[in-house]
């Protein structure tokens, strides 16, 4: 048992150890001048590292916490659900959006409640609501973490407050804001300069008004989320798109937040590179079963973002339809191209028919007959 034990540790170990040297490998980059202790920049839709200062030291991070919170929220409720709140729900220190014991709330005021007021009474609601008790809630952020691969960050409360068993870093909070921007709940929410709700006992219109003053100040700023506690400092993850290109900077434990991210994102576009990705050669005609010949087919390649040299490394995989059988509807999808970064996808393109091709009907008769003549005497 001790043996096999070993072996799990020393397996996991080497798994963690290529995972991190993996992510380390494309960012040799030096990191601009910041007053952040902690920082991270990628890019926002591979997730690539861009640049990094003390990226993978643990710390605590505050209200940034509820990216995980709104981001479980957004997955496994019914935004339009409505619940009532509970003395144990809004029994919490810190920031509010103003929740009290009976009001009336739905899901979608306390996304918002989350990712604009940061209040920490709407993440309890969430929390106890969806799993019964903050513990509860808490085991569920862990789980996503680990699907994610945060693989240096444990929770143990949905909003940030501090705790010396609640930690994260630089570059598995980077890891979290790009999954959760992939999540369109989210990243429509956490790009909201204000909004108008109506909630409590009874519900009244009222107006929050978003912490993160880089969608007023930074072009292309579409999130993400504050934090502070004295324990944490300043925290901050952004993320701003320009040109077609998306970056997401994380800070903790930083003084000149905004100033930083300013210089961070400014910094992760100067990185990058937009640019198509090339069309392999084994994209042709197919043949079509029950027709006469073969059919063209629609392809285009993707444009991505990465840092350029990462383009000599972009490896690919077609999937085409074995048997295609007519009738073919034009546009119909006939396969797929991947793309892929060191075994990591970073894009996708489906082949469609060009035209639509109709089945033959002599073609089927001819084969029909041929099939019967062969199968009774064996004709050829």
């Amino acid at each position: 048992m001790i043996k096999r034990l070993a072996i799990y540790i020393f397996t996991c170990a080497v798994f963690v150890t290529a995972f991190t040297d993996s992510f380390y490998a494309a960012a040799p980059r030096q990191t601009p001048s910041v007053s952040a202790k902690y920082a991270a920049v990628v890019e926002m839709n591979t997730g690539e590292l861009i640049c990094e200062k003390n990226g993978s030291e643990k710390t605590s991070m505050a209200s940034t916490t509820k990216i995980m919170t709104a981001l479980l929220l957004c997955e496994m409720c019914d935004l339009d659900e409505e619940i009532t709140a509970t003395k144990e729900m809004v029994t919490v220190e810190g920031s509010s959006m103003g929740l009290q014991e009976g009001d009336r709330v739905h899901y979608r005021d306390l996304l918002y409640g989350l990712l604009l007021a940061s209040g920490n009474d709407a993440a309890n609601t969430v929390a106890i609501s969806i799993a019964g008790s903050v513990e509860n809630f808490a085991d569920m952020m862990n789980k996503k973490a680990a699907e994610i691969g945060m693989t240096d960050t444990h929770f143990v409360t949905p909003s940030g407050l501090d705790d010396e068993e609640h930690y994260s870093t630089a570059i598995d909070m980077a890891k979290l804001a790009v999954y959760a921007m992939k999540n369109e709940l989210f990243a429509t929410a956490c790009a909201n300069k204000t909004m108008t709700l109506e909630y409590g006992n009874p519900p009244y219109r009222r107006t929050l008004k978003n912490h993160n003053k880089l969608l007023w100040y930074y072009e292309g700023a579409i999130g993400i989320k504050t934090g502070f506690t004295k324990k944490s400092g300043r925290c901050l993850v952004s993320c701003a798109q320009k040109n077609g290109m998306g970056v997401i900077a994380v800070t903790l434990n930083a003084p000149s937040d905004w100033s930083d991210h300013a210089t961070l994102l400014d910094y992760g576009f100067s990185q990058l590179k937009m640019d198509t990705l090339y069309t392999p050669n084994d994209i042709e005609n197919i043949a079509v079963a029950n027709s006469n010949g073969k059919i063209a087919v629609n392809f285009t390649p993707p444009k991505v973002t990465l840092l350029p040299e990462q383009f000599d490394n972009v490896t690919f995989k077609t999937t085409l339809d074995r048997f295609v059988f007519a009738p073919v509807k034009k546009g119909q999808k006939l396969g797929k191209v991947e793309y892929f970064i060191d075994d990591k996808k970073i894009a996708e393109a489906e082949i469609r028919a060009a035209y639509e091709i109709k089945s033959d009907k002599y073609t089927i008769i001819n084969k029909d007959y041929k099939y019967w003549l062969k199968a009774l005497f064996g004709a050829k």
